[in-house]
Parts: structure tokens; C-alpha cells; sequence
């Protein structure tokens, strides 16, 4: 069961609540975000806390709650969370890394705790990228594994594939490998420079512009959805694209961004627009999320699709995309800034009032 979404109003609530349970991870992957660590940090968020915090989340009712990290399956009382956070009546999704500690763990016994969906990343087409990515050897061959293993268990699986300067060659290869795997949804995400990822490996924005052609068209010839990640253009170039075929688009997007129908809070109870964009506007220890969310003047700013700057706020698209807030913000250092990996020219001369 995939949540509706129709419903949601994005100045209420989210769509998407990411909670990273911990930072502590077996794997040192190269574009990591968290910058993840071996061991938890001294000051995660404490059983009690955790619970406390998913009693908050179930009065916020976001369609879909995702346990991340690091590697969520670090937490040693996952199970727990799961099974509260599911009998609250929340979606349940988990993002794991993975390792060898996941294909030791019971898939079943996640999915009757809870777990209803599972997106596990692919990030490079072939064994030796991919490794190479993840710093870990064997990452690419387990990850098969455990995408195997969450449809055995009755997960809907979801495949990341982040798209940076090295992998954009392999675009095609993807295709044809995530066909064969067949999940449910497939979702590209674009770099935002945060954490290990490095400027340099940032893609050129015609180069995204031909990938994201691309895999408007494959969008209408798979069995999966497809959707973006800090790529929000896509949703223009699908809409143009199937404008031009005098059709409409595979799937209608909901206008999701940074603080706009998205949610992050992080190990240690920081509550920021979204694990890429790290400004902290609250945190879950004194500050309710919802409430964060609704009111506070950062989230209410990353809402305003008049507070755009630069080509993003003359765009005739910017309430459907908007540009990545993560990106602006880690290349220009301001987060209302235009998005420097779409390359439209607006036909708008001007600011709509």
C-alpha cells in the first residue's frame, strides 16, 4: 500500500519526514552527507526520546515516515521504533546501508514489525563503480541481495542512484540494470555538494538536462515509477517533454523541496528543512516538529516560491520545481539562490505578484 497523497497540504505537513536514527554506519561512502561514523554519537537520541519523538510525528501525520542514518540498522532498538512508529499508523520506510550486518537481518521480522517500504542505493551500474563509491568492497553484490530480499518479504523497494560527474556515463547501464531488478520506484538523485561530496563532481547542467530527457521517456516505457531527488527540474523537463508529445507526464509530482512537503531530523534531535540543507530551526528535545514546521520563519521562507532569487524566482515553472535549496545554499551560500544545475532561461521577465 503506497500512502495517498492528493490530500496533503504542503503548508501543514509534510510529505516526507526523513529522521536519521543514528550516524553510525560500516560503510564511508564518498558523497556521504552524514559523514558518517563507526560508532553512534554520545548524544543520539535516547530510547525515551525516540518514542517521545514518534509521538509527535503521529500527530503530525506525514504520509511517510523514512528511518535513516547513517545506517538505521546500527540502532539497536530499530525494531522497537518500527513497531511503535507502525502502530501509531505511520508509513514506515527504511533506508539502510548495505553491509553484511543487513543480509544478517531478519526482512520478515521487519516488515511484520512495520516496515512497509525499503530503498537501498545504487551508485554505479557495475560492481567495480559502485565499490569504488561506497568505499566497501562487496557493497554492490549485497545491495542486489537485499533488494532481492525486501521483495521476498512483501517491501515495496525503492532504488537510489545518485547522479554525479564520474557516473553520468553509466546512465544508460542503469536503466538497464534497475529494469531487471524491477522495484517499485526508482529515484535519481542529483549531488548537492554537503558533507563528502565535493564540488568538482558536481554534473554540468546540460549534461543533467540530456539525463533528464532521457529518463522522461523511460519513465513512460517501465513498470516503475520514477522520480528525482534535489533534481526538481525533472519535473519541468517531464512536463514539457510530454507537452511536446501532446500527452501528460507519467506520474503527477507533488511539488516537494527542501522545507516544502519535506522534513529531516537529524541523530541528535535537530529539526532541519532536509538532511541537505543543514540550517537548524528547532530541535525535537524542546520544539515540537509539527509546530516547527508550520511556523517557524525558516520553513515558511523555503515555502515561498515569491522568495526565490535569481532565474528560479522569474520561472513560469517554480511552483512545481523551485530548484534545489541544498544546492543553492552549499555553492552561492544562500539557500533562496537560483540552481545552478537547471540551464531553462524563464520566459517571465519579471516577478509574479
Amino acid at each position: 500500500m503506497r500512502p495517498v497523497f492528493s490530500e496533503t497540504d504542503l503548508n501543514e505537513r509534510p510529505f516526507l519526514v526523513f529522521w536519521e536514527v543514528t550516524r553510525a554506519c560500516a560503510l564511508a561512502c564518498r558523497h556521504c552527507r552524514a559523514v558518517a561514523q563507526p560508532r553512534p554519537h554520545p548524544d543520539e537520541l535516547t530510547h525515551e526520546e525516540a518514542l517521545r519523538l514518534i509521538d509527535q510525528l503521529a500527530e503530525l501525520r506525514p504520509p511517510m515516515l523514512v528511518l535513516t542514518g547513517g545506517d538505521p540498522v546500527m540502532r539497536p532498538d530499530i525494531l522497537e521504533l518500527v513497531r511503535a512508529a507502525s502502530g501509531k499508523g505511520l508509513h514506515v520506510a527504511l533506508s539502510p546501508a548495505a553491509t553484511a550486518r543487513l543480509l544478517h537481518t531478519d526482512f520478515h521480522a521487519l516488515k511484520e514489525a512495520g516496515v512497509q517500504s525499503m530503498s537501498l542505493s545504487l551508485d554505479g551500474a557495475h560492481e567495480s563503480t559502485h565499490d569504488a563509491f561506497r568505499g566497501v568492497p562487496h557493497t554492490y553484490e549485497r545491495t542486489l541481495r537485499a533488494a532481492e530480499m525486501a521483495k521476498e518479504a512483501g517491501m515495496h523497494l525503492q532504488i537510489n542512484t545518485t547522479i554525479t560527474r564520474s557516473t553520468l556515463g553509466e546512465f544508460d547501464d542503469f536503466v538497464e540494470l534497475v529494469k531487471k531488478m524491477k522495484p517499485g520506484m526508482w529515484s535519481v538523485f542529483l549531488l548537492v555538494p554537503t558533507g563528502r561530496a565535493a564540488m568538482d563532481e558536481m554534473p554540468a547542467a546540460e549534461d543533467v538536462e540530456a539525463v533528464w530527457k532521457k529518463l522522461s521517456r523511460i519513465s513512460h516505457e517501465v513498470s516503475f515509477g520514477v522520480k528525482t531527488t534535489e533534481g526538481h527540474h525533472y519535473r519541468r523537463v517531464a512536463l514539457q517533454e510530454a507537452r511536446a508529445q501532446g500527452s501528460k507526464p507519467a506520474r503527477r509530482a507533488i511539488p516537494t523541496r527542501d522545507g516544502k512537503g519535506i522534513m529531516f531530523i537529524s541523530h541528535t534531535g535537530e529539526i532541519q528543512p532536509s538532511g541537505f540543507l543543514p540550517i537548524t530551526a528547532g530541535n525535537v528535545r524542546t520544539d515540537d516538529p509539527g509546530e516547527i514546521y508550520r511556523t517557524h520563519p525558516l520553513f515558511l521562507k523555503l515555502r515561498d516560491d515569491n522568495a526565490l532569487q535569481g532565474k528560479c524566482g522569474r520561472c513560469e515553472y517554480r511552483t512545481i520545481c523551485g530548484g534545489s535549496r541544498s544546492r543553492a545554499y552549499a555553492v552561492y551560500g544562500d539557500m533562496m539562490a537560483e540552481d545552478n544545475l537547471c540551464p531553462y532561461q524563464p520566459r517571465l521577465s519579471q516577478h509574479h505578484d
